[in-house]
């Protein structure tokens, strides 16, 4: 077995440190979602929490470590009357981004429940779980099936395998442990507020931090028993105080102000449901014990508003998650003068003032040090013109503007049924969804068509000697269920940001139009691209990604000025396209382009235009034009643009929602007219 880097030689990090602490003494917490850039070490400290963790005492040879204690009256191994115990370190189990929905739950042996009446269940990860860690690396990765089930797993307490009218259930509690960097796309909210708490993590600009952390590294490839030896000390004192802080945690007294603290706090931020309110209780409980208190102060309330609200106060999809201290101190300060509790008398104000065990605040690490921070170009609606890009117009060009009040649109989809990845967008064969048909399995059996299968087995039960009520089953007989759900496709937009577009209401109800549609992308589970074309060239923004906050920043930062080179946009999105095709063959695109359909620069700049679309509508790339075009004058050329493309060409105003009927056929027809064409 190879030794794990150790806890406690962990370089900074005060607040994921903390959280993954106050989870080792009270597992009722909820777990941890750590965010963070790449590169922070956020798995590494994950991992070596397992080793600090006491040891579970099970029922031996049970499967899903029932406690010897309180057996499991329904575990699938039980009865455990007078059952042997043992005791066994607790466990860490990572749950890979691939996995399969039968490695999380685990697989029901389908032919032998038909056939013999028996339930063969071979336990999955949830199982192995129980009573210890799943650990979710590249959580907000996970498809979303598997979310489900997390979810409906997590809520429970307890995990259930349903084929065809054969269950199997078993206990499965966990801590739930998650890291992801926010820039490859965020999480579902209905999983966001499973994770009792959550800790933004950020490399140190700290030159001396810096060579600390490579000195230790170093020391530790090196030789990691050697290394793990020196620091044992230390994790034996850790290893220690969390089980003293476990024994002290049922003589915590959370007081009534405390309580209408953590009430006011949770109002004051307009969280939704209970389970904010919940969580900060057990964590200003948790912070007490692990301070060796019995009575939960101010400080612990703050610290835990800090560590569990963050990620669940309302907030649009591309604001940055924080918590405005500011705020959280005025509403505190409101049960001051009825405060009988002694944190202002207090010497020791406990893990908020950092430390081994401490933490400085649990918010977002300060704006401006990462690596997005720095913007692409200066300006502001008041502000001097950005500097030119290279390739770009030169004079002329304008500082980017905002972008307009955001608003929901129709929903664009890609015609005909797809196998891509889950999601919410366009048809496509799923794992889950309403069945459509049944085919010879490939593989393991997951998803049983019961009556193709019944028809498959029923002209041989003869030749077969069947004599019983019985039926004979064979594994040829079984079929697969094939059921049409919804995906997510890579939508890549292509924005027009030349001189044409420049005025200033004009880009901002662009950039707004954008912006909603990037916001449906990201309630759709789509990956999304950013083009831009001005001057002499175009320029790939944003690559594709699942991240559309990035994309979101992007456009912000979006000037505009000089030429229109609506073909060299085209053929950037082509060849972008067909680098994702072989990088992802089953995603489909869905190509929006913005603009107002003029194209200058060069010799017959609308012929070249025409002749790079009719590239896409080669390839059956989907396509839809938003039509930018304004005035009493109107030329009509972004709809011959969508005409070249294949798709259909909308304006502003009929992207809204509630302003449109029947996009979706009109893109559909446009296909349509195209294939028979």
């Amino acid at each position: 077995m190879s030794t794990r880097y150790p806890f406690t030689a962990v370089v900074g990090m005060d607040d994921l440190r903390l959280a993954l602490l106050l989870n080792a003494v009270s597992p009722a917490v909820g777990g941890v979602l750590v965010r963070g850039e790449k590169g922070t070490a956020k798995s590494t400290a994950v991992r070596a929490l397992a080793d600090l963790l006491p040891e579970v005492p099970v029922v031996a040879g049970c499967r899903f470590s029932c406690d010897p204690a309180t057996p499991d009256p329904a575990c699938p191994d039980g009865p455990h009357e007078a059952a042997a115990a043992a005791a066994r370190a607790a466990r860490m189990v990572e749950l890979p981004v691939g996995a399969s929905e039968d490695r999380l739950v685990g697989a029901l042996d389908i032919e032998r429940a038909l056939a013999e009446g028996v339930k063969a269940f071979e336990p999955g990860l949830l199982a192995d779980a129980h009573r210890g860690i799943l650990y979710v690396d590249e959580v907000n990765l996970l498809h979303d099936h598997l979310i489900d089930l997390l979810l409906d797993a997590a809520a429970m307490g307890s995990s259930y395998v349903e084929r065809e009218g054969v269950s199997v259930r078993h206990a499965a509690r966990f801590l739930l442990v998650g890291t992801m960097n926010p820039e490859e796309g965020e999480l579902r909210p209905q999983l966001l507020d499973r994770f009792g708490l959550t800790v933004e993590v950020a490399a140190s600009r700290e030159p001396e931090q810096r060579v600390e952390v490579v000195r230790r590294r170093l020391a530790y490839d090196d030789d990691p028993a050697a290394f793990a030896t020196r620091w044992a000390d230390e994790e034996r004192a850790l290893r220690d105080r969390i089980v003293a802080a476990r024994a002290l945690l049922p003589a915590v007294v959370l007081g009534d102000t405390a309580l209408l603290r953590i009430a006011a706090t949770c109002a004051a931020f307009e969280v939704d449901g209970m389970r904010a309110d919940i969580v900060m209780a057990r964590t200003a409980t948790a912070l007490a014990a692990w301070d060796g208190r019995t009575d939960v102060t101010a400080e612990d309330v703050r610290q835990a508003a800090l560590l569990a609200l963050p990620h669940r106060r309302r907030r649009n999809p591309f604001d940055a998650p924080g918590l405005d201290e500011d705020k959280l101190d005025e509403t505190l300060d409101r049960f001051r003068d009825t405060d009988t509790d002694t944190d202002d008398d207090d010497p020791d104000p406990g893990p908020g003032d950092g430390g081994p065990g401490g933490g400085g605040g649990g918010g977002v690490p300060p704006q401006g040090e990462g690596p997005e921070a720095a913007p692409e170009s200066t300006g502001s609606d008041e502000g001097p013109a950005s500097a030119p890009a290279p390739g770009g117009s030169g004079a002329g060009e304008r500082a980017a503007v905002k972008a307009a009040e955001p608003f929901r649109t129709k929903m664009l989809s890609v015609p005909g049924l797809g196998e891509g990845a889950a999601g919410r967008r366009s048809r496509a064969r799923t794992e889950h969804g309403r069945t459509t048909g049944a085919v010879r399995p490939r593989g393991t059996l997951t998803k049983l068509h019961l009556s193709a299968t019944v028809q498959a087995a029923a002209p041989h039960q003869k030749a077969r000697g069947r004599t019983g009520a019985g039926l004979v089953v064979r594994r040829d007989d079984l079929r697969q269920a094939t059921r049409e759900g919804r995906e997510g496709n890579l939508v890549l937009f292509a924005v027009d940001a030349s001189g044409s577009m420049a005025a200033r209401q004009r880009m901002s109800a662009v950039k707004g139009a954008v912006l909603s549609l990037l916001l449906d992308a990201y309630q759709r589970r789509d990956k999304v691209g950013l083009i831009t074309f001005r001057g002499r060239d175009a320029e790939v923004a944003l690559p594709p990604t699942s991240s559309v906050d990035a994309a979101a920043a992007r456009l912000e930062q979006l000037p505009t000025g000089g030429r229109t080179p609506l073909s060299a946009g085209l053929l950037k999105a082509h060849d972008v396209l067909r680098v994702e095709r072989l990088r992802d063959p089953s995603r489909r695109p869905l190509l929006v382009v913005v603009t107002d359909g003029r194209a200058t620069g060069g010799k017959d700049p609308v012929a070249l235009a025409a002749r790079a679309a009719r590239l896409h509508a080669a390839e059956g790339t989907a396509a839809v034009v938003v039509d930018c075009e304004t005035g009493p004058v109107r030329l009509g050329l972004a709809g011959d643009l969508a005409r070249e493309l294949g798709g259909t060409a909308v304006t502003l105003d009929e992207l809204r929602a509630d302003s449109i009927a029947g996009l979706v056929r009109d893109v559909q027809a446009g296909h349509a007219t195209r294939r028979a064409a």
